[in-house]
């Protein structure tokens, strides 16, 4: 449950369905499901397996790993990848999470009764702009945040999950039911469930393979750091498809929750971030009883956010306790000092939130898998990973893909998708050969 509480979160709710929207819809899901299969996975698999095999914190498990197989202890730089990565997603995770408590607060307030679009995107506006409010909440949940993982795994983060998630996932099929008969279903399940292959390019192959690595939580050594408290009779193959196979579905149950009112309310799919915080509310406020509703699923994109957030805190507190030798609670009331700073820093400068997610989504998480398939699949002897590999046919080809797809493939996206950002983001001119392979509209 910790560890499935940690793949659903923001990356589900507020990620997936506008990034879907913007990709074509069900083109883009059939993508992110062979990257969730191919290289998730896989990766997922593969991280659980160093954790549990080095049993410390990553950045001295991976050195201690690569020390024992006789290669440089430098692949040590791969752990304090990941503990960026998960330091800068927790820290936007924050304050994107406090913008949900004050959208639950205003739900049960019963703001959003009649809204129409213009007044919606007024109002979130000022909910961001209102940076009182938004402080006192955000040092509300980073208490919270550390008071949990102060608390321990078991004491803490497990216990919290296990109370959570359960509560989650029947609120979820609450919504989607109530989603389902009262939204436009046949048009969601259309644009859900049929590919518009039109709208590829490399641009929606980096998306797809970002919001895999985002949702299900690799390549930011989270999943290493849950291994290393792994038992030696857990089941590595079986709780990686029961992670994996949660995320991905409560990914597609979110669209189901989402786009049937979306598209009875005759709102746009495609409308970016925004469609969670402006669109969204609009929808619910055009519907009997859309103010409930609202303020449910609101809730669950928080207990979602919450469960996340006090993994990816895990990360640098584990380090912190090992490395340094303060004690837990300790670690985590500085750390949550650190990023309660940071995120008071976002909250008068917004515009950081989106260069954050893409460096994180789209090159930090995707970097980090490439790195965990090249160490497992050509640093390390093969027979070092094959005890945590229970299956030996399953093994072969869990190992062929480390080895030989994720990298090529997740290469591949990495430098073409980049390109593509600096043409998007900078203007960059891209040499015609590229241009003749991406599009010009990339």
């Amino acid at each position: 449950m910790a560890a499935v509480g940690s793949s659903v979160g923001l990356g589900n709710f507020w990620r997936f369905p506008y990034t879907a929207g913007e990709n074509g819809g069900g083109a883009f899901i059939l993508i992110y499901l062979v990257c969730v299969l191919c290289i998730g996975l896989p990766v997922l698999m593969g991280e659980l397996s160093l954790g549990r095999k080095a049993g410390m914190s990553s950045v001295e498990g991976l050195q201690t790993l690569a020390q024992d197989a006789g290669k440089s202890n430098k692949w040590g730089v791969m752990g304090w990848l990941g503990l960026f990565a998960s330091t800068f997603i927790v820290s936007f995770y924050m304050v994107i999470s406090v913008w949900i408590l004050d959208f639950v607060l205003q739900a049960f307030g019963g703001q959003f009764e009649g809204i129409t679009p213009e007044k919606s995107g007024e109002n979130f506006n000022n909910t961001i702009s209102n940076e009182g409010t938004m402080i006192g909440l955000l040092f509300l949940f980073v208490l919270a945040n550390a008071i949990v993982v102060g608390r321990g795994v078991k004491g803490g983060i497990e216990k919290v999950a296990s109370i959570l998630m359960p509560a989650f996932f029947i609120m979820l099929m609450g919504v989607v039911a109530f989603s389902m008969m009262t939204g436009d279903l046949s048009k969601s399940l259309s644009f859900l469930f049929s590919p518009d292959f039109s709208k590829v390019n490399f641009s929606t192959f980096l998306a797809a393979l970002g919001q895999a690595c985002f949702s299900l939580g690799i390549g930011s050594v989270l999943m290493m750091t849950y291994g290393s408290y792994l038992s030696s009779d857990t089941n590595i193959p079986r709780s990686s498809f029961v992670i994996a196979g949660a995320d991905t579905f409560v990914a597609i149950i979110a669209g189901l929750a989402i786009f049937p009112i979306v598209f009875q309310a005759g709102l746009d799919p495609a409308g970016g971030p925004g469609l969670f915080f402006v669109s969204l509310p609009v929808a619910f406020g055009s519907i009997p009883g859309g103010n409930i509703i609202a303020m449910i699923f609101f809730a669950l994109a928080l207990f979602a956010a919450f469960t996340s957030s006090i993994s990816l805190f895990e990360v640098s507190v584990s380090w912190f306790e090992e490395r340094r030798g303060i004690n837990r609670m300790g670690a985590a009331l500085g750390m949550g000092f650190i990023l309660f700073l940071v995120g008071v820093s976002y909250i008068y400068s917004t515009n950081y939130l989106d260069f954050i997610d893409f460096v994180t989504g789209n090159l930090l998480l995707p970097l980090g898998a490439l790195l965990v398939a090249i160490f497992i699949g050509w640093v390390l002897p093969k027979t070092a990973m094959i005890d945590e590999i229970d299956n030996n046919s399953l093994h072969k080809i869990w190992y062929g893909l480390l080895r030989y797809f994720a990298p090529i493939f997740i290469g591949i996206i990495l430098v073409f998708g980049f390109i593509t950002g600096l043409q998007t983001t900078f203007g960059v001119q891209m040499p015609v050969f590229i241009e003749a392979l991406i599009g010009p509209n990339s």
